[in-house]
């Protein structure tokens, strides 16, 4: 009741102010109305008389409030002409925007009225024209004049936010008075008058932790150090209210969600101070061990924590590192353990932020540290070997049962298990050796041949007595010491030629030889005559001091026909301790050369040969026999390949092949007494089908590049060959080839084959198109045309 009081008061200040502000102005519109045509007259100056205008029209008002919702329409203003005596004559029209629809006027007395609602948000103001005319002769008596109806703004829009929610966020811990976000809210009334649209921003809800300014709508922290660990998320409504604020004005409000970010102003805790953990002795390094885990509220990259091992008996054995996924930091084993050497370790781990924010560094230190006791759990572990590998070494040739060497292994647990050993027989298929299960010496039980495999590698297991699932594995490598039991020999299969006409002394073969023991027991080899032919007549031997010997000509003058081999022993004794010797014979032959040492002939028989003819004879010779097998080669395949020319004629150039067959067999019931192959040719059985063409009167000279037909006993392969030919040959006139196939036999229900007199009968086919191959075909077209296209032609 109240409320509605005060608006009614409010309403009709309103009215008296618009009712003064109207009579205001149309004294104002008065001022500069046009002339009157009535007026008196005023002296000026020399005697000039000036006109007074009068007042033409009178105006009322010019305004009229929007939002109207009284029972009659609402007196906008009224028209009046000094000329109007009020006798009725005089007719007042409107024009323009809205005549006649929101606005009337009265013809006689010239009140304008608005029949509608208005709202000045959808319209602010209406252009019209007025106009005094005769009313019985509809003359215009004034000119017409036009004005401006504006609609007068009332208070009746709220305000309203852009957004209905918004969010925004700001760091913990920010200072009093930090701008969070700005909120804007629009007032469709008018800003020009009045204050309808003046704002003012204030807050509904969120105090005491944020404020904001009344005049721009910003929001801002009201209290310091707010903590995100303590609550995160805060719902401020902020209302505007227009009219000032004052009381009676309309308002709107929207919700702010305000998040507090998280800044590291928490150091990371331990929730424990001491963490136990075990670990196997078996366990293999990089195994885990355990987890610890410091807890640190903010998040993000405020939030991560790196481990460290700072302390600790346990450095060398152990290490952290750190899972960013779950926060924790994972101890794992470094290196083996053994729990019999120690059976406890202590480790001091630090945790400590990553990312410090130096803005809080005096909240720290941003790290903790905790105790990490780890036990050392003993397991049954098998054999270990005194050493990861052995080495040993053998004569070759060593009796059975010479020891090679002893391998040692023990139980690392307390019980100190007895240890039984074997052989892998996979890395010994030969058995060379055999190993004491009891002390672990290894002897050989063959022969060994360095020759023959120089190292043996073999692995040996060592077993628990009372466990024989824990077992353990080491290689042995076994080196065959060389001794010299092999002789050295030539190299190779020598074999020397010497010349008839040799010199003394020359040297005609070098010679090395080769040794398959060590270089030890090898080289350096000595080359020697054995001492029965020491004073060799023929041959003697150089040795050259490299491991190679010359052999060299000790006469002059040797013989093929007197002899033309000769075995030479030589003696050749290797380095070694004893050393070692052997004989090899080396074979040497005479043979013939020329002045230039170049060898001829190693034969005797040549040598006799030569003695009757001359070399140049029988290069001759040969010659003439290359020449007549040339000749016959010749003659017999022009004779195969022979061509004869085709059949040309004047004017057509129609080649026919005709090919007869003189066999005539039963037909096609005579599967006894006839042979399908003489179909061919009797004579193509012999290899040569004669050729039985029609000779041309004058002779066709044989186009370039065509091969002969094959000789082949098989019709189809010639028939391809010709068409071969026809086709690869651009300049080749048509080619017709008849054949004659007369083995048809008695009842045969298969018909003719041939087209001869086929120009006689009557016939369906129609031979047109021949006339658009060209005129090498015009006699063909002429032949087996159709009779009008001959007509034509002729």
């Amino acid at each position: 009741p109240k409320m509605k009081e005060d608006n009614c008061l409010h309403a009709a200040l309103i009215c008296l102010g618009m009712l003064c502000y109207s009579h205001a102005l149309g004294t104002e519109k008065l001022s500069h109305s046009r002339p009157s045509l009535h007026g008196h007259h005023e002296k000026g100056k020399e005697g000039q008389v000036l006109h007074r205008s009068k007042r033409g029209w009178v105006w009322n008002q010019f305004f009229v409030i929007e939002e109207y919702t009284g029972p009659d329409p609402v007196l906008v203003g009224r028209l009046h002409s000094d000329i109007d005596s009020g006798d009725g004559n005089i007719k007042y029209i409107l024009s323009g925007e809205g005549a006649g629809i929101i606005f009337v006027i009265d013809d006689k007395s010239g009140n304008i009225h608005a029949t509608k609602t208005l709202d000045r948000e959808e319209r602010a103001q209406y252009t019209l024209t007025a106009q005094a005319v005769d009313r019985n002769t509809n003359r215009p008596l004034e000119p017409p004049s036009e004005f401006i109806v504006k609609v007068q703004d009332i208070n009746d829009n709220p305000p309203e936010f852009l957004h209905e929610n918004y969010h925004a966020n700001v760091p913990e811990r920010s200072n009093v008075g930090t701008s969070v976000i700005q909120v804007t809210a629009s007032d469709a009334d008018d800003p020009t008058y009045g204050n309808s649209a003046k704002l003012v921003y204030s807050i509904l809800e969120g105090q005491p932790y944020f404020s904001v300014e009344a005049q721009t709508g910003i929001i801002r922290t009201a209290l310091p150090n707010m903590d995100r660990e303590a609550k995160e998320e805060y719902h401020v409504v902020i209302q505007a209210k227009d009219m000032g604020g004052h009381m009676g004005g309309l308002s709107g409000t929207t919700k702010v969600t305000i998040t507090l970010t998280d800044v590291n102003d928490n150091p990371p805790k331990f929730p424990q101070s001491v963490y136990q953990m075990s670990v196997s002795e078996a366990a293999v390094p990089g195994e885990e061990v355990g987890r610890v885990k410091a807890k640190d509220p903010d998040i993000g990259e405020n939030g991560l924590v790196a481990y460290s091992i700072i302390d600790g008996d346990g450095m060398d054995m152990f290490e952290i590192t750190t899972d960013y996924e779950t926060q924790e930091g994972v101890v794992k084993l470094k290196k083996t353990l053994d729990y019999e050497t120690k059976k406890s370790y202590s480790l001091k781990v630090e945790a400590a932020n990553v990312h410090i924010d130096p803005k809080f560094i005096s909240n720290g230190p941003f790290k903790d540290t905790v105790t990490v006791k780890i036990a050392v759990e003993d397991a049954d572990e098998p054999p270990v070997f005194l050493k990861p590998s052995y080495v040993f070494e053998v004569q070759e040739n060593a009796a059975s049962g010479t020891v090679v060497g002893k391998v040692h292994a023990k139980d690392p647990d307390a019980a100190n298990s007895a240890i039984r050993y074997s052989i892998d027989r996979h890395t010994d298929l030969e058995r060379y050796f055999v190993i004491n299960a009891e002390d672990g010496n290894i002897k050989t039980i063959k022969a060994l041949d360095r020759e023959e495999i120089a190292w043996h590698n073999i692995s040996v297991f060592a077993v628990e007595v009372h466990k024989q699932h824990q077992e353990a594995k080491v290689p042995v490598a076994i080196k065959v010491v060389d001794v010299n039991d092999n002789a050295p020999k030539f190299a190779a299969a020598y074999e020397a030629f010497v010349c008839e006409n040799a010199r003394s002394n020359q040297q005609f073969i070098t010679i090395s030889a080769d040794d398959k023991d060590d270089s030890a027991n090898g080289p350096r080899f000595i080359f020697s005559l054995p001492p029965e032919i020491i004073h060799n007549p023929n041959f003697t031997l150089r040795d050259n001091r490299d491991n190679t010997a010359s052999v060299l000509v000790r006469r002059e003058g040797f013989s093929r026909q007197k002899q033309d081999l000769y075995l030479l022993p030589i003696v050749i004794s290797d380095g070694g301790l004893p050393p070692l010797s052997s004989t090899n014979t080396l074979t040497v032959r005479v043979c013939g050369c020329d002045g230039g040492g170049s060898l001829l002939s190693c034969s005797a028989e040549a040598h006799i040969l030569n003695a009757g003819l001359s070399t140049g004879a029988l290069v001759a010779i040969l010659a003439c026999i290359v020449i007549l097998l040339v000749i016959v080669v010749l003659f017999v395949t022009l004779k195969r390949q022979k061509k004869e020319p085709l059949i040309v004629f004047e004017e057509e150039d129609v080649r026919e092949n005709i090919i007869t067959y003189d066999d005539e067999g039963g037909g096609e019931e005579d599967t006894e007494a006839f042979d399908i192959a003489t179909l061919q040719n009797p004579d193509g059985i012999n290899g040569f089908i004669p050729r039985k063409d029609m000779k041309p009167e004058y002779q066709y000279m044989p186009r370039p590049g065509l091969r002969p037909a094959p000789n082949s006993v098989d019709v189809d392969d010639f028939i391809n060959t010709r068409i071969q030919e026809a086709d690869n040959d651009p300049t080749a006139p048509p080619y017709d080839s008849i054949q004659i196939y007369g083995y048809e036999g008695r009842g045969s229900v298969a018909g003719s084959l041939s087209s001869l007199e086929s120009a006689t009968t009557d016939s369906d086919l129609d031979y047109d198109y021949l006339q658009n191959w060209g005129p090498r075909f015009k006699k063909l077209a002429d032949l087996y045309g159709s009779k009008d296209t001959f007509d034509d032609d002729s």
